[in-house]
C-alpha cells in the first residue's frame, strides 16, 4: 500500500513537471516568435528608412537645374510676348476708329453747317434776282437786311458770337491793332476808338482777332 502511494506520488510530479515542460516550451515559442517579427519590423524599417534616405538624397544635376529654369524663363517670356503682340494690335485698332470715327464727325458737322447755310443763299439769289430785275430800291434793301439777320441768327446758332470791342480796352488777347491815333478823350487814352474789322468767338475760342485802331 505505502508503495501505491508512492507510486501515485511520483506519477503526480512526473505529471507536473510534464506541464511545466510544456509551458515552458510555448513560452519560449511565443517569446521567439515576438522576436522574430520585432527583427522583421526592424528590418523593414531599416529597408524604408534607407529607401527614404536614397530618395531625399537624389540631388538633380546642376545642368539639369540651369535647363530648368531656361525653359521656365523662356515661357515666362513667350506668355509676355504673346500679351504685347495683342495689346499692340488692340491699341492699333482703338487708333484707326478713333480716327475714323473723328473723320466722320467731321464730315458730319461741316454737312450740318452747309444745309443751315444752304437757306441763306437761296436768300441771296433771289435779292440779286431781284436787283437784275429792277425791282424797288427799298424793297431790295429790306430784303437785304433780312438775310442779314437770318445769317446773323444761323451763326448764332452754331456758336459764333462777335468780339465786343469798339470804346473797349484794348487787349491783345481780342483784338490786333492796326493803328495808333491820338484819342478824341482822355478816357479813350489806351482804348478802341475804331473797329476795321469785327472779331469773333466761336463758343469761347477766339477764332478771328478783331482789327482795330487804338487811341493814345
Amino acid at each position: 500500500m505505502i508503495f501505491n502511494i508512492f507510486k501515485d506520488k511520483n506519477s503526480g510530479m512526473k505529471k507536473k513537471e510534464h506541464k511545466e515542460n510544456i509551458k515552458d516550451k510555448a513560452s519560449q515559442l511565443i517569446t521567439d516568435s515576438k522576436e522574430q517579427l520585432a527583427d522583421t519590423t526592424a528590418s523593414t524599417a531599416d529597408t524604408v528608412d534607407t529607401a527614404a534616405s536614397d530618395e531625399v538624397l537624389v540631388i538633380p544635376d546642376e545642368n539639369e537645374l540651369l535647363k530648368i529654369k531656361v525653359s521656365e524663363l523662356e515661357s515666362a517670356q513667350k506668355e509676355l510676348n504673346d500679351k504685347y503682340l495683342r495689346l499692340s494690335a488692340e491699341f492699333d485698332n482703338y487708333r484707326k476708329r478713333t480716327l475714323r470715327e473723328r473723320m466722320e464727325l467731321t464730315k458730319t458737322a461741316a454737312e450740318s453747317v452747309l444745309i443751315d447755310i444752304l437757306p441763306v443763299i437761296d436768300d441771296f439769289e433771289r435779292a440779286m434776282h431781284s436787283i437784275d430785275e429792277g425791282m424797288d430800291f427799298e424793297a431790295t434793301k429790306e430784303g437785304i437786311l433780312l438775310i442779314y439777320t437770318k445769317f446773323n441768327d444761323f451763326s448764332k446758332q452754331n456758336g459764333i458770337t462777335e468780339i465786343n470791342a469798339n470804346g473797349q480796352p484794348f487787349d491783345t488777347d481780342l483784338h490786333e491793332a492796326l493803328t495808333k491815333v491820338p484819342a478824341p478823350s482822355d478816357e479813350m487814352k489806351g482804348k478802341i476808338v475804331q473797329v476795321i474789322q469785327k472779331g469773333y468767338y466761336l463758343n469761347d475760342k477766339v477764332i478771328r482777332f478783331a482789327k482795330v485802331v487804338v487811341g493814345e
